[in-house]
């Protein structure tokens, strides 16, 4: 049965599902979501996309923060900047075309990470999202000797890579450009090491590589001049001579004791035999 065929209210009904699911549709991929990623300390732009009309009134908000950061009303020349809401975190970083809408924020931080969202109101509805996330900037990893860590030879030694209070970020280590071991962390605040056993004459080239999205710090690594004794097992070795030495004193004094006490006995046993003697 084709559509002409159908009676009035069979065609008003199927009119009626044809407009829902055009609604539906529309609003579903009205609803998309932009990913943005930025460093700290950086700018970013989020583009609208859009001419603006003259009776369009724009509306920027921080999602997140449940504000409104930023509007225009063109028709009455009405151009806003709320920079001083949520304690201020947007003071003077915020800078807003009249002409296109777009939204720049500068000198940014990881406090501005959030999801940001434009609305275009009056006569016209338009929505766009952006889910901005700042990184930090990275520290450079720091090598050290584990002497915490018994190696399991004694031609070896064992290395710990180390960073504190990274977020969204991996450690790694490279053998070349070979991944040997790679560990991740989500949360700041926390201290994220990552242990390598190598041997003493080893001739690689081994780096320790600390990455998010966006960038990297790499700190190589000098085996022979980090492959030196640990203090602890320099302090056992002191401990262990002097203890030796100690006991070859006490030996000696032991010894000179032993035939002194000797040398007195013998002494004594022949003074009484000559005193026997007198009296005989």
């Amino acid at each position: 049965m084709s559509f002409f065929g159908l009676k009035p209210l069979e065609k008003m009904f199927y009119r009626f599902l044809f407009c829902l699911l055009v609604w539906r549709l529309t609003g579903v991929f009205g609803d998309e979501v932009k990913s943005v990623s930025v460093m700290e300390g950086d700018s970013v732009t989020l583009h609208s996309n859009i001419e603006i009309q003259t009776d369009d009134r724009i509306v920027w908000s921080f999602v997140t923060g449940e504000a409104y950061i930023a509007r225009i009303f063109k028709r009455f020349s009405d151009f806003l900047i709320y920079d001083d809401v949520l304690d201020g975190r947007f003071k003077d970083r915020l800078q807003l075309n009249d002409q296109t809408g777009d939204l720049t924020i500068t000198n940014i931080t990881t406090q501005h990470t959030g999801l940001y969202e434009m609305d275009i109101r009056y006569n016209r509805k338009i929505s766009s999202r952006f889910n901005v996330t700042v990184y930090a900037c990275l520290p450079v990893p720091d090598i050290s000797r584990d002497c915490t860590q018994n190696s399991s030879l004694a031609s070896k030694c064992v290395l710990l890579c180390s960073v504190l209070n990274v977020r969204d970020a991996s450690l790694s280590w490279y053998k070349g450009n070979s991944l040997l071991s790679i560990i991740s962390v989500s949360d700041l605040n926390i201290r994220l090491s990552l242990p390598l056993e190598v041997e003493y004459k080893d001739t690689n080239t081994y780096s320790c590589v600390l990455n998010n999205p966006i960038t990297n710090q790499t700190q190589h690594l000098n085996i022979t001049h980090l492959c030196q004794p640990c203090s602890n097992s320099i302090l056992v070795n002191s401990w262990t001579t002097t203890e030796a030495v100690i006991r070859l004193v006490i030996s000696a004094l032991v010894g000179v004791a032993a035939v002194a006490a000797c040398v007195i006995l013998i002494n004594g046993i022949r003074s009484r035999r000559d005193e026997q003697k007198r009296r005989s």
